[in-house]
């Protein structure tokens, strides 16, 4: 008996298909340039690879059996998966990717990420894209361990390999925010370090799969809520359930509503510095869909965009 991988060829579907649209063994005879016969004992070789019957011979009709129908369904499929595949070969030929990956980091407005994916989907392109949400120097590390081709909201690092170039991709500022229902909202200011101490602190957890990762932020011995996520730790601070810093243009929302105060603290403002980063090889020019992304990042608007997320909690 042949194996049904063997036999179930794009040919060999076409063939299938052939008979199902034209109703008759005959007439996809003809439409095929074979004899009856010839077509018959192919259709047979196929049932036997199968061990089941395709078409119901009882008449001259060619009706499918449910079996049948099933695998002309399927053959519809396959035979469009494989035009599409060699479509995309043809066209990565071209210097397209077969996949991109962008590594975004929380602090980056998810928002304005997905309408950069909807413009660039809308040129059709054979590249796959695909977006990897990470944290503090996790961002990083998708790009450098080779996981991610383009990462969004970087916080660059000394001794980069000499394959990873960067730019900036903006200032952040960052704002001490609590609760009007927490305790340090009615504290005198500024708040100092042993004041801050003694109440729970709202932490992002670094996304770095190995390591400590990077802790921004917390004192020695303080309690610390653990959230994976920028939107998680903003949600949680409107709760009351910690205070920390949050960028003050997530935070800015929430102020006129009175959903959140800001607190002054007696440290030192922080303001962090955010790059794009990708990998640059010296060997061969980055891909076309890589270069596409790498031009709308060019635009100071769409920079600032990106720096400016708004969650709505």
């Amino acid at each position: 008996m042949q194996n049904p991988r063997d036999t179930l060829t794009p040919e060999a579907l076409a063939m299938l298909q052939t008979i199902g649209t034209s109703g008759s063994f005959a007439a996809a005879a003809r439409a095929l340039g074979l004899v009856p016969s010839a077509l018959t004992y192919r259709v047979r070789q196929i049932e036997d690879a199968l061990d089941v019957l395709l078409f119901d011979r009882s008449s001259k009709q060619a009706q499918p059996t449910a079996a049948g129908q099933e695998l002309l369904r399927e053959a519809t499929r396959l035979l469009s998966d494989v035009d599409s595949v060699a479509n995309r070969v043809k066209r990565v030929a071209t210097g397209w990717e077969a996949v991109l990956t962008v590594a975004v980091d929380s602090i980056v407005a998810r928002s304005v990420v997905m309408e950069l994916c909807e413009a660039f989907l809308a040129l059709n392109p054979p590249t796959r894209l695909r977006l990897r949400y990470e944290t503090l120097s996790g961002t990083l590390n998708a790009l450098t361990s080779g996981h991610a081709d383009l990462a969004l909201g970087v916080l660059v690092t000394t001794g980069l390999s000499s394959d990873i170039a960067h730019l900036p991709l903006g200032p952040v500022e960052f704002v001490f925010a609590v609760a009007p229902h927490h305790p340090l909202a009615s504290l005198p200011e500024p708040l100092s370090d042993e004041v801050l101490q003694k109440h729970r602190a709202v932490a992002v957890a670094d996304s770095v799969p190995r390591g400590a990762g990077l802790t921004v932020g917390l004192l020695g011995g303080q309690d610390v809520f653990t959230v994976p996520d920028m939107a998680s730790k903003l949600e949680a601070q409107l709760r009351g359930l910690g205070g920390g810093f949050l960028p003050l243009s997530m935070v800015q929302p929430y102020l006129g509503s009175g959903r959140l105060v800001v607190k002054n603290v007696s440290r030192a403002q922080r303001i962090g510095e955010t790059h794009y980063a990708w990998r640059n090889s010296r060997k061969a020019a980055p891909g076309k869909a890589l270069q596409w992304w790498l031009e709308q990042l060019q635009s100071e608007t769409t920079r600032r965009a990106l720096l400016q997320p708004q969650y709505r909690v």
